[in-house]
């Protein structure tokens, strides 16, 4: 196994409108979309954390639906961060729906934020996320573990 930093929990958190479209942010430190994701901070529950990324990113309130999964798979949640740091996330993925707010740039975290078909995703992913979104549309009421 390659390097690795640091062991962190994650959340992220997939977010569709009423057109079925997926929410995307455009991240300011790789240049890659991705859903609204971040840390847990200490005190916070994952749903707690799930909500407050999901403001700070999009400005948007949220409710969060079902738990789609937990992965941990170092294959596919260690990120490499552009100034070389190697994290292994262990991250909590949630779907949401919006409640209220206005979606916005929100954060100096992102580029640009917005609504995408989901038969046409951009192709610049962050690698970890198709996965996610795949597990989320996937129509199974257990949650993956992976």
């Amino acid at each position: 196994m390659k390097r690795i930093d640091e062991l962190k929990d994650g959340v992220a958190v997939i977010i569709l409108n009423e057109e079925n479209q997926v929410l995307l942010q455009k991240r300011a430190d790789v240049k890659l979309w991705g859903v609204p994701s971040g840390h847990i901070e200490i005190g916070e529950t994952v749903s707690e954390a799930a909500i407050r990324e999901v403001k700070e990113e999009t400005n948007l309130d949220i409710r969060i639906k079902k738990l789609i999964g937990v992965y941990s798979d170092p294959n596919s949640q260690v990120f490499y961060y552009p100034k070389g740091k190697v994290v292994h996330f262990i991250t909590t993925c949630f779907l949401a729906e919006i409640t209220g707010g206005e979606l916005k740039c929100n954060s100096s975290e992102s580029l640009e934020i917005k609504f995408f078909e989901q038969k046409n995703l951009p192709q610049d992913l962050l690698k970890m996320h198709p996965r996610w979104l795949k597990d989320a549309l996937a129509k199974r009421e257990m949650a993956f573990i992976r």
